[in-house]
């Protein structure tokens, strides 16, 4: 059941959709144009391959029981 989970997110990820848990969390995929860099070693120019990578952004409420303080 979790493994068709993860597929189905990874999937959706892929196509560039956003995923959402509800209360819990949001996935969705970055974008990373390429750029002009450096080796450190030679100095010399090197061309960057832009990348698409998977972002996590925690939910409010999992940030509310995360920061529960007893007492309050």
């Amino acid at each position: 059941m979790v493994s068709i989970f993860f597929n189905e997110m990874t999937n959706a990820l892929a196509k560039g959709e956003r995923v959402e848990i509800r209360g819990l969390c949001s996935f969705y995929v970055k974008e990373y144009p390429g750029y002009i860099g450096r080796n450190p070693k030679t100095s010399e120019k090197v061309q960057i391959a832009g990348k698409r990578l998977p972002v996590f952004k925690c939910g409010k409420e999992l940030k509310k029981r995360v920061d529960y303080k007893k007492g309050k």
